[in-house]
């Protein structure tokens, strides 16, 4: 199980305007058990790109990264790990919302 501890949220700009939607960037610091396969001692942390078009919002890709080093975790969350960043996303992408 993930507990999200911190995180920043900003919003992606697009300099030619050709995606549609707008498009943020998380990083979110989970702190995760020690018996679990993506526990490191220096702490990890996801980078996830999130997409809000109109009505229709979704995680369009995250990354793994040892918070310490910056090292790339080459391993993937379980469906309910990834249900869980997606509600995560949607509850604050506002907090980087650019008027």
């Amino acid at each position: 199980m993930l507990n999200f501890t911190a995180y920043t949220v900003d919003q992606i700009k697009d300099a030619f305007g050709i995606l549609s939607g707008q498009r943020y960037e998380f990083i979110i610091e989970v702190e995760v058990e020690e018996d679990d396969e993506l526990y490191t001692e220096n702490g990890i942390y996801i980078r996830a790109l999130y997409l809000v078009d109109e009505e229709k919002t979704r995680l369009l890709k995250y990354e793994l990264f040892e918070k310490a080093t910056d090292r790339y975790i080459e391993l993937e969350l379980e469906d309910d790990e990834l249900q869980a960043v997606e509600n995560f996303c949607k509850e604050h992408v506002q907090d980087g919302a650019v008027n």
